[in-house]
């Protein structure tokens, strides 16, 4: 992993009870060998396997501020690290499942990209045995779990200040009340939407291939084609590109699928970010609800699976042996 280490600095917030979170800060930056960037690789690892949303600095951010006059060697990166895990400090009291935990920004460099990322870390504790078979007590930081974490990127921000995406954050697994605190303290604003041009992509497909006339299977086809296309490139780590797509799907009456896609008004970005969980749709239907939770394959709707829209029924030819052996054994008054 070609990773370089610029500046990286770790400060703490313990929480002593209700109302206070104590702070301590290191007066050191952290030396960028071993260990160290060992733990920033896997950072930067897990981070980047995870789906973020995306946001850019408000006009009246701190943050960007002190991070400006500091990039501009005004303020050095150990001063400006622990001003802003003060002000972070000062977010998190307003809240009263605060935590604390580890702090960390991490300036480096990754593929000629320079970055900076923030986050909050647990610090937990665990079990060992040693060489003499001897059980103790070790801390560890829980980098696997981590959803209080930031990245922004330094190269798009200061090259393409009017973009929406040079900030990445993730909102937490509990919902936005974890990661409203820190959107306050980065003084920064969803950016652009990944499901939203998601949705998009999937609705000018729908239209795409409906005003091509083409028959179940030729839609199906291209549906697949679309998504074979979308997966490689979130598997890769790289973005759906509206060019590059075009040219993977047929060419549909008198516009390929960029031009369609251009002049139908989708407001699709040239380049936007993969997300699994809306392109599941193109070969897929799944809901859940009311203690009911059913996926299919897309192609046996009509086949195998029929719906009435008047009665919202769903019917099921031919089910899966391992239900259906269930269903027999239950309505059979088995256990």
């Amino acid at each position: 992993m070609s990773l370089d280490i610029d500046q990286l600095a770790l400060h703490q917030l313990i929480k002593r009870d209700e109302q206070n979170l104590e702070l301590v800060l290191r007066d050191t930056l952290l030396e960028p060998a071993g260990v160290v960037v060992d733990m920033m690789a896997e950072l930067h690892r897990v981070y980047s396997a995870k789906s973020k949303a995306y946001g850019l600095f408000s006009p009246e951010s701190e943050l960007a501020v002190a991070l400006q006059n500091c990039r501009k060697g005004e303020d050095d990166f150990l001063a400006f690290s622990r001003a802003a895990t003060g002000r972070l400090r000062d977010e998190l009291g307003k809240y009263p499942f605060a935590d604390g935990g580890i702090v960390l920004f991490c300036q480096y460099r990754y593929l000629a990209v320079e970055y900076l990322l923030v986050a909050v870390l647990n610090n937990l504790s665990s079990m060992r045995v040693n060489e003499q078979l001897d059980l103790s007590t070790t801390h560890y930081l829980d980098i696997n779990h981590a959803d209080i974490v930031a990245r922004i990127d330094l190269t798009e921000w200061e090259t393409n200040p009017e973009s929406k995406r040079y900030l990445t954050f993730l909102k937490g697994r509990v919902g936005r009340k974890v990661s409203d605190f820190f959107m306050d303290f980065l003084g920064a604003s969803e950016g652009l939407d990944t499901k939203a041009q998601n949705r998009g992509l999937l609705q000018a497909v729908e239209d795409y291939a409906a005003q091509g006339e083409l028959d179940k299977g030729e839609r199906q086809n291209v549906r697949q084609q679309v998504y074979t296309y979308c997966n490689e490139q979130l598997q890769s780590g790289e973005e759906i590109a509206l060019s590059a797509l075009a040219g993977e799907i047929p060419v549909l009456g008198e516009q390929n699928f960029q031009s369609f896609a251009e002049t139908q008004g989708y407001e699709l970005e040239e380049t936007f970010p993969a997300d699994r969980s809306t392109l599941k749709q193109l070969t897929k239907f799944a809901g859940s609800g009311g203690g009911l939770t059913i996926s299919f394959d897309a192609m046996l709707l009509g086949e195998r699976i029929f719906w009435d829209p008047a009665t919202d029924t769903l019917t099921i030819k031919g089910t899966p042996p391992n239900l259906r052996d269930q269903l027999q054994r239950r309505t059979s008054g088995g256990k």
